[in-house]
Order: C-alpha cells, then sequence, then structure tokens
C-alpha cells in the first residue's frame, strides 16, 4: 500500500470527526453508525497500519460462540493466557498475546486506541489470565512462545447474547490484519457468523478458517461442505484448517491438533514480504469498502442539512408572517379603534374642533394649547391607549407566530423530535414585558424624529406650542389612523381624528415633512418589530443552532473521498495467504483439483 495513501485518508478522517447526524430522517441511524465504524477503523487499524507498514501483525481470533477460541488460543500460544468457557467476560478486557519483543508496539495507542491497556507478563510460565477481573481494557500477556512480528488476539463472540461483547467483537475484526474464524462441526453453517465473513469478503480481507471439534468420523463429508460453502462465498482460497475432535489434556489441546496451523502461521510471520502483502491487502480492502461507502455518508450529511433548512423556513415564515401582519394591522386603521380612539377623541374634542378646523389653524393651535394646561383629557391618555393597543397585538402576533411553528414542528418527524416534548405553542413568558418595552423605545424613536425635522427654531417653537407630547400622539394617530380596517359610523369618527392629526403636525413641519416623518415611523416600527421576532423565533432556532450543522461538509467529504480513491494504490492488493496444508482424510485432494482442472481446460 503507497504512503501516497496517508495524507488524503488523513484528511478523510478529519471530515468525518465532523459529521453530524442528529436530526431523525430516513437512513440517518444507518449513516451514523456506518461514519462512527469508519472513523474507528481509520483510528484504531488503517492509519496506524499506513504510519508504519512494517508493524507487527495482529491476528484476530473470533468466531461463533462455544467454538473453543480461548482454547485455541491457549493452544497457540503455549500456556494458559485467557479463560476458556462460554460466559467468559472477555467483554470487558480481550486478551492480546504477543511477543516481549513487541511489547512496546501494542502496549502503545498506535492500534485500539481506545482500549486502555492492561499489562501481564507471562514469559517465565506464570499463570496470567484474561477474564478473571472487572477492568475494562486490553489486557496484554507477553509470551516467548509467540513469534515475533505478530499479536494474537482473542476476541468476544460474533453471535453473542450481549450487545456490548458483539460491538466489542466487530471493533476488534475491524482492527485486525489477519482473521483467525473459528467454527465448529455442529455450528458451521450458523448465519451470524457467515454475515461477518461476507463482510470480511466485501473488504478483501485476509481470512482464516479454522473448523474445530469435527469428529473423526464425518471429516472428509463436513470438510467438503465446509469447502463448498466457502467457495459459493468467494472464500474458495481461503486456508483452512480442520481440527479433529479431542478431550483437552490438563485443559490443553493436544500439541499435535494445531501443528500444521502453527507451523503456517510461523512461516506466514517470518516471511516478511508475505507479512506486509498480508497488511497491504487488508488494508486497501477497508480503504476500498470505506470509499465505496462514503457517498451514503455524504447524502445523508445533505439530508440533515435539507431537514433543518425545512425546519428553519417554517419558523422564518411564520414570524416573517407576524411583522407583515403588524404592519397591516398598523396601517389599516384597526388599532384607531375601541380604547385609542376615545382617547384621541377626549383629548381633542372632535366634534367642536372639527367645526373650528374651518376657521384657522391658529385657532387649533388655541385648542391643543389648552389641551396642554389641562383642560381636555391629556395626550399622555392617547400615548398609553397607543401603546397597549400596540403591545397587544404584538402579543397575539406573537402567539399566532408560535402555534404556526410547533404546529409545522410537530408534523415533520425531525422537529418533532427536537422539540422533545417542550410546548412552544405560544409566545414565551417574558413577551408581553418586552412587547411593552418595544412601543416604548418607538416613543423614543418618534420624539427623536420630530427633535430631528423640527430643528428649525420656528418649528421648534410651534411644537413647544403644542406641547411636545401632543405631537407625538398626533404622530401616532397619523402612522395608525387610515380608514381601512373600520366600518361605518368608525369610518367618519378615524377619518375626522386623522385630519386633526394630520392638520397639527402640518402646522409644525409642513406637509413633506410631516410624508417623511411618518414613513420613517412606520419604517422604524418595521426594525423593532422584525429584531422582537427574530429574538422569540430563537425558542425554535437556538435547537437548530445547537446542533452546529455545517453546510460545506458535504463539499469536504466529496473532495476527500475523491483524493482517496484517486490515491488507492491497488498493487498486491489480491496478495492471496499461503495455502493450507489438506485436512485430515483429503491428502489427495489437490492432486485431484489439479487433475480437474486439466480436464476443464482440456476441454476448452
Amino acid at each position: 500500500m503507497s504512503g501516497s495513501l496517508l495524507t488524503p485518508l488523513e484528511s478523510l478522517r478529519e471530515a468525518l470527526g465532523q459529521v453530524r447526524i442528529p436530526l431523525l430522517a430516513p437512513g440517518a441511524e444507518a449513516a451514523r453508525a456506518m461514519a462512527g465504524n469508519f472513523t474507528n477503523q481509520l483510528d484504531d487499524y488503517i492509519l496506524p497500519r499506513l504510519r508504519d507498514a512494517d508493524a507487527p501483525l495482529l491476528a484476530v481470533v473470533g468466531g461463533s460462540t462455544g467454538s473453543g477460541k480461548s482454547t485455541l488460543v491457549n493452544r497457540m500460544v503455549g500456556t494458559p493466557v485467557t479463560t476458556p468457557g462460554v460466559l467468559r467476560p472477555t467483554t470487558r478486557h480481550p486478551v492480546l498475546a504477543h511477543n516481549p519483543a513487541d511489547a512496546d508496539w501494542f502496549a502503545s495507542d498506535h492500534i485500539l486506541p481506545r482500549l486502555p491497556r492492561i499489562t501481564a507478563s507471562n514469559a517465565q510460565g506464570q499463570n496470567s489470565l484474561g477474564g478473571t477481573d472487572d477492568v475494562f481494557g486490553l489486557r496484554l500477556v507477553a509470551v516467548d512462545a509467540v513469534p515475533a512480528g505478530m499479536g494474537l488476539l482473542d476476541a468476544p463472540d460474533l453471535d453473542s447474547v450481549s450487545q456490548t461483547n458483539r460491538d466489542m467483537a466487530g471493533m476488534l475484526m475491524a482492527a485486525a490484519d489477519l482473521w483467525f474464524f473459528v467454527t465448529t462441526a455442529s455450528r458451521y453453517a450458523d448465519a451470524v457468523p457467515w454475515a461477518a465473513l461476507r463482510a470480511a469478503v466485501d473488504r478483501n480481507a485476509a481470512v482464516v478458517i479454522v473448523l474445530n471439534r469435527v469428529p473423526p468420523e464425518a471429516m472428509a463429508e463436513v470438510t467438503a461442505h465446509v469447502r463448498q460453502l466457502l467457495a459459493q462465498e468467494r472464500l474458495g482460497n481461503a486456508p483452512l484448517f480442520v481440527i479433529p475432535e479431542s478431550p483437552l489434556v490438563d485443559g490443553m489441546l493436544p500439541a499435535d491438533r494445531t501443528a500444521d496451523m502453527q507451523a503456517w502461521l510461523n512461516n506466514l510471520v517470518a516471511d516478511a514480504a508475505m507479512r506486509a502483502a498480508v497488511a497491504r491487502r487488508t488494508v486497501d480492502g477497508a480503504v476500498g469498502h470505506i470509499a465505496a461507502d462514503m457517498p451514503a455518508i455524504t447524502d445523508a450529511v445533505t439530508q440533515q442539512l435539507n431537514t433543518g433548512g425545512r425546519l428553519r423556513a417554517v419558523v422564518d415564515e411564520s414570524y416573517a408572517q407576524a411583522v407583515v401582519g403588524l404592519e397591516q394591522i398598523a396601517s389599516d386603521g384597526s388599532l384607531m379603534r375601541g380604547e385609542v380612539l376615545a382617547r384621541w377623541q377626549e383629548f381633542v374634542g372632535t366634534g367642536q374642533m372639527l367645526k373650528r378646523l374651518e376657521e384657522g389653524v391658529g385657532r387649533l393651535r388655541d385648542r391643543l394649547s389648552a389641551a396642554v394646561r389641562g383642560e381636555p383629557a391629556p395626550p399622555e391618555r392617547v400615548s398609553e391607549a397607543i401603546e397597549s393597543g400596540l403591545a397587544s397585538v404584538l402579543v397575539d402576533s406573537a402567539n399566532e407566530a408560535a402555534r404556526r411553528a410547533d404546529r409545522a414542528w410537530r408534523e415533520d418527524d425531525a422537529g418533532r423530535a427536537l422539540l422533545a416534548g417542550s410546548d412552544l405553542a405560544r409566545a414565551s413568558v417574558e413577551f408581553p414585558d418586552r412587547a411593552a418595552a418595544l412601543v416604548r423605545a418607538w416613543q423614543d424613536d418618534l420624539l427623536d424624529l420630530i427633535r430631528t425635522e423640527g430643528a428649525d427654531k420656528r418649528q421648534t417653537a410651534r411644537a413647544m406650542a403644542y406641547g411636545v407630547n401632543a405631537v407625538t400622539a398626533a404622530l401616532m394617530v397619523a402612522v395608525f389612523s387610515t380608514t381601512g380596517g373600520l366600518t361605518g359610523a368608525e369610518i367618519g369618527i378615524a377619518g375626522a381624528s386623522t385630519v386633526v392629526a394630520q392638520k397639527l403636525l402640518e402646522a409644525v413641519f409642513g406637509e413633506d415633512g410631516v410624508r417623511r416623518m411618518s414613513k420613517a415611523a412606520m419604517v422604524k416600527l418595521k426594525e423593532r418589530v422584525a429584531a422582537l421576532m427574530d429574538e422569540e423565533k430563537g425558542r425554535f432556532l437556538s435547537r437548530l443552532d445547537a446542533l452546529e450543522l455545517d453546510p460545506e461538509l458535504p463539499a469536504r467529504l466529496q473532495a476527500a473521498t475523491l483524493q482517496v480513491q484517486q490515491a488507492r494504490d491497488v498493487e498486491d492488493a489480491e496478495a492471496m495467504l499461503p495455502a493450507s496444508p489438506p485436512a485430515p482424510g483429503e491428502a489427495d485432494a489437490p492432486r485431484r483439483k489439479w487433475r480437474d482442472s486439466l480436464r476443464d481446460w482440456w476441454n476448452g
């Protein structure tokens, strides 16, 4: 495997580390698990192997429950290092036996960095069994009998009843340079182990099959059937070792039962070129598997962004409608109903005022000046009524926006999960206070407009003659009192009120000045309302923001995957393991296979 793969794979690993698939969507769970598995395999095996191609091989012994994995490991090591038995707790601390010369490599975090190390020495023949305490981690046992350049790891059962066991077994298998798959004559056709084998084939992993506990009388028949199954699963060239059923001697398999397999393994480890070829093949297969499935992860990340965008859009639309609705209410005369209209009438005394309008603006000034002295209702009552009415409209608009957004999220699986039982169908508790504060701040904006527009001394004098509060009240009435939303007698009353306010303002600022001020007042109001609604919709959007979905991530994943595919070096990727010797009872199998091949060639 070429070192040119290292940099692209490191970039891919960095991009995978940024993958977030938190939103409920079709295929999200599978993509999340896939991204996690790929990240782990890069960390546990691929990147460490590429960084040090000459490092010792990791041979993992795995398979079915009760297949004799631990007994086999103990025999290959030559002394008990792991506890046999169906109930052995190897999940918490799987055992890795290695030569003392390789202690530094296996004790480091170069491989399986997520598993803490538990070290023990067995070089002098002292018993140090794995599976005998509750410490979580990878138990390391240094044994002289293990050939240098290889570690032998006893993994949990692939078909364990414990999900933790199965997850651990899968993680260890994904980190293996070489996998010894152990099964028995009675269980070799079980579905779960064969599913794991198929996955290994898809990754082009180096696999050795160990058929254990085979009754001598069924040796030929069972071996032939297993070879047939292996050929069907594209494992016809996988080495196969068959171990006859044998009584244990002092808890150990007789040495002669595994002699062929141990000799085969020792020769493989001693051949540096073959050892490197095995590592290259397994790495290449793992990288090819990741590169082939990366589009599924990229699509899932894109779908997350689309889902988040959809949820964000319905919230934005709901609160945008609130702003538009407020603008309509503010300009169609609706706010001049009821209390506001009554207070304005009290202030200006509309009945008499309309008659005096014909007599000139001077008399209007006298009438409104009297208001400042307290004869009619003061203008503050008008402002208070508008403040109360406008704040109520804002609260109603926020409640309606919240109902729309909450309903839309509840109709979406991802949105419903994001709500997590929260009820956001009403405005926040503090919203009425913030709405009232907005109106007061807007009134301050109007005072600033009046000061700016009335900078001329004569305008200032006129404004002072009427009273700043009266002018401010008149400006609010002028902004809100068109007749679009009123009917019947209200039209006439409100229309007259508008005329009074308009005349007052024109007397002070002129027609163009009133037009500018009214427009600026509405713009200020819209800006403040939009900011308030943006703040209020944060109750929804903060849940999306907390997910930290990166819109640029799909492009980075695509680019990193393409770089890996381009850099992938398939040279020697199909390197085959050395053939295993024939199983007992099939000594002439190679000759029959040669003759069959020759006959097939002769027959075309």
